[in-house]
């Protein structure tokens, strides 16, 4: 293991009252964020611009169900906003959209009608993987070189690089199964893989401390690891400032460099580059 400076862990009662500056400075691009039917009855999308101001994310990925809602907070914000397309109709597509055989070809009318970079989040597991529906997806991704944001297990990771070996793939939650030793191996093997760590906190900074395992891996991939607070919920837009200023108190713990690629240049680096 490399030797790193410890730094003390930040009291709980200091996140109530706010992080210092010092932590609070830097900016971020939160690649994971979820903006609802149930979460824009509560929440205009002024009201999600400043949020994201108050909390300094400078960018963000949102996900839209419907898919239109995140081109619409696009349109209040096309500097700010990288709009994904999701293909969820309702909470029932969730775990059945592979076997619906007219996916495809709605995500293909879709594409043409908005400014997506990226389709997804797609949540899809080892039994699913070879599903025609799926592959069709990876294909329409590559055509219009999107990133696509998978929830799944290694097993979908696997596969999706058979079907398109360059795809850029987020990885969300760090994987089904976020093992430092496993996600170094897929990233070492997939050079276009990405992995976001939103709802890892409490494994990878247990009580504000980041772990050596996790820190090892950051320092071996610093430029393919992505930060989210994956807000699903109104609960979590709600409370998205304790989400940010718990990942800014483990990000402080790394060096400056690194923690600036994390919060920021990462995610810039791959979406500025797209084609589209």
């Amino acid at each position: 293991m490399r030797k790193r400076t410890v730094y003390p862990i930040l009291p709980w009662l200091t996140l109530l009252l706010g992080l210092p500056a010092m932590l609070t400075a830097q900016p971020l691009f939160d690649v994971h964020l979820h903006y609802n039917a149930r979460e824009a009855e509560h929440l205009s999308t002024e009201a999600i611009i400043a949020i994201l101001d108050q909390h300094r994310v400078k960018r963000a990925v949102v996900i839209g169900q419907p898919a239109e809602l995140a081109n619409k907070l696009y349109r209040q914000a096309p500097d700010r906003i990288v709009p994904f397309l999701g293909v969820y109709r309702d909470l029932r597509d969730k775990m059945a959209w592979p076997l619906d055989e007219t996916l495809p070809a709605r995500v293909a009318t879709a594409l043409e009608q908005g400014h997506w970079r990226g389709i997804g989040e797609l949540h899809i597991f080892a039994h699913h993987r070879n599903r025609p529906v799926f592959h069709q997806l990876l294909k329409l991704a590559a055509q219009h070189e999107l990133v696509v944001m998978i929830h799944g297990d290694a097993a979908v990771i696997d596969t999706i690089y058979q079907v398109s070996p360059d795809l850029k793939v987020i990885w969300a939650h760090a994987g089904a199964y976020p093992y430092p030793s496993l996600l170094n191996d897929y990233l070492t093997r997939y050079p276009s893989l990405y992995i976001d760590l939103s709802m890892r906190d409490a494994r990878i900074a247990p009580g504000g401390q980041l772990q050596e395992d996790w820190y090892d891996l950051i320092m071996k991939h610093p430029e393919r690891i992505l930060l989210g607070m994956d807000t699903f919920s109104l609960t979590r837009w709600q409370g998205y400032g304790e989400l940010v200023a718990i990942t800014r108190q483990w990000l402080a713990q790394l060096p400056e460099d690194i923690a600036s690629k994390l919060a920021l240049s990462n995610a810039q680096g791959l979406f500025d580059h797209q084609g589209n």
